[in-house]
């Protein structure tokens, strides 16, 4: 008796399958996370750190907003202007008011320039910047610019200012108010340029 070796092996046949793609591994998954938290983050650390690009705020500043908090409030307009003037004017003109000549920033004190009758010139200066050649005691500067602080500083902050300077170092000019440097303020409103000495000597230092 014999045995047909094909029914002792049952017969298979394949079943269809379909192709399905693997789902992601952990591993990615934490790497798009990742990715997407440091987008998030360097986009905020951007949007508080970055001055929104304006080239007088600098570390450890973060907006001009923040330069702001350091202006006196309480103290009065002498205090508030010494604070200005520390932030702002200080770095080129100097604490001591006596300016840089190897960089050819002229002196405060003394200046002829700041110690005009009224302050119409100086606080064009101050508002719109000034470029080109100045002569200051004697001594002509031209090889920098003053930056314009129209967009940063208020007329409080700019009569403050002037106030102080005007009074420091032994200059004897009158006190700037906030209504003298709005009215320049609202004169000057469609200029953008800076302002060059010959342009200034042509404006009546006072009304």
């Amino acid at each position: 008796m014999t045995t047909d070796p094909t029914k002792l092996i049952p017969s298979e046949s394949p079943e269809p399958t379909t192709q399905t793609k693997a789902p992601l591994g952990v591993t990615q998954l934490l790497v798009i996370v990742l990715l997407g938290f440091m987008v998030y983050w360097a986009s905020g650390y951007i949007d508080d750190n970055g001055g929104r690009f304006d080239p007088i705020v600098y570390e450890p500043y973060g907006s001009t907003n923040d330069l702001a908090a350091f202006f006196a409030t309480d103290d009065g307009a002498a205090a508030r202007g010494k604070t200005v003037f520390k932030t702002f004017c200080a770095p080129c003109h100097m604490e001591s008011g006596l300016g840089d000549s190897t960089r050819f920033i002229p002196p405060l004190a003394g200046s002829e320039w700041v110690n005009t009758d009224g302050p119409n010139r100086i606080v064009r200066i101050v508002l719109n910047g000034l470029q080109g050649p100045i002569t200051v005691k004697g001594q002509s500067y031209g090889g920098a610019a003053m930056l314009p602080w129209r967009d940063v500083l208020n007329d409080q902050d700019i009569a403050a200012v002037l106030t102080y300077v005007r009074s420091e170092w032994g200059n004897k000019g009158a006190p700037v108010t906030p209504e003298d440097a709005k009215k320049v303020r609202e004169a000057t409103a469609a200029r953008s340029e800076n302002w060059t000495a010959d342009e200034l000597l042509k404006v009546p230092d006072k009304d």
